[in-house]
């Protein structure tokens, strides 16, 4: 609905909760405790120190902005209208392989990782994949029933289905989350080491995984909007409450990668080895977080939960 001066409500409601999350953000830093070694303050893992999450998270950074261009295009040309199942299958199955076959075919990322000296199963790249590979797979097969019953989604394209998801979107899901969580490394990473550790940088540190988590959400549902076979009941509600509700997902999974087998590359004694089990029972056990928030938002609207195949 439009407001008397022809802008929609919905832009107007953005605006207000982005500009008043950037706000408070502002106000956070303002009273930060800059740290005492200001050369530290960092986007990336320090080469030196982490090697195997600096060339992880380059190698993603520098192969993100073609699976979005590949996007781009198909959205912008229509190109999905001459889509079969077969189509999205091979596309989303085609970009996800980069990532997912990088640890075997590209171990030292082009970075020079020292994972190209490790074990398959003792890579971090090997064990990065795993893990959001895990919390993709609960993330489509699980919550997406959530958005199917609280805000009426749907998806009508021709698409092979695993419990009634198709299943292109559980390898999209994986480049798309790849993406998210190294970009929220870099921002959370900024903060550990821009500010002095303490109460306030503990605060400010929550209020971006908090930004980040709804931005995310919000950026992802607007990105996609042209897209006409992923629709809601309700559009707006989807960008407002509905980034709120999808945003969960990443108040867990943000602060949760970004600490995700930190001590690899660590030559201290006592340093804790992380094992493809470590990371499978880590991503389903942080899954299963999600899901009970997500649960306690349904309980609370009231708001049955149906899982089942397409009628």
């Amino acid at each position: 609905m439009d407001t008397d001066g022809g802008i929609p409500d919905v832009v107007k409601t953005m605006t207000a909760i982005l500009g008043t999350m950037v706000a408070i953000l502002a106000g956070l830093i303002a009273v930060q405790t800059p740290a005492q070694d200001d050369t530290a303050s960092t986007f990336l893992p320090d080469p030196r120190s982490q090697p195997s999450k600096y060339a992880y998270e380059c190698y993603s950074l520098f192969y993100t902005p073609f699976w979005i261009s590949a996007f781009a295009v198909i959205v912008a040309f229509q190109l999905y209208e001459d889509f079969t199942a077969w189509t999205y299958n091979a596309v989303c199955v085609g970009l996800s392989l980069p990532f997912l076959l990088q640890p075997i075919l590209f171990p030292s990322a082009c970075f020079h990782s020292p994972d190209a000296k490790r074990q398959l199963s003792e890579r971090y790249s090997t064990k990065a994949n795993l893990w959001l590979a895990v919390y993709s797979f609960i993330g489509n097969y699980w919550y997406t029933h959530y958005f199917y019953s609280v805000l009426k989604a749907t998806y009508t394209m021709p698409a092979h289905r695993l419990n009634n998801v198709p299943i292109a979107f559980y390898f999209a899901t994986h480049f798309y989350f790849s993406t998210y969580h190294v970009f929220s490394n870099a921002c959370l990473r900024k903060v550990v080491t821009t500010f002095e550790a303490g109460a306030r940088r503990t605060v400010l540190y929550v209020g971006v995984v908090v930004f980040l988590s709804y931005f995310t959400a919000f950026m992802e549902t607007l990105t996609i909007s042209s897209f006409p076979y992923y629709s809601f009941e309700d559009r707006n509600m989807a960008y407002t409450v509905g980034s709120a509700f999808y945003g969960i997902y990443f108040l867990v999974s943000f602060p949760t990668f970004h600490a995700f087998d930190d001590e690899l590359d660590s030559t201290e004694d006592g340093s804790k080895s992380v094992t493809l089990w470590d990371t499978f029972v880590s991503s389903c056990g942080y899954g299963m977080v999600i899901m009970c928030l997500l649960d306690f938002v349904r309980l609370y609207l009231d708001i049955p939960l149906v899982v089942g195949i397409m009628p």
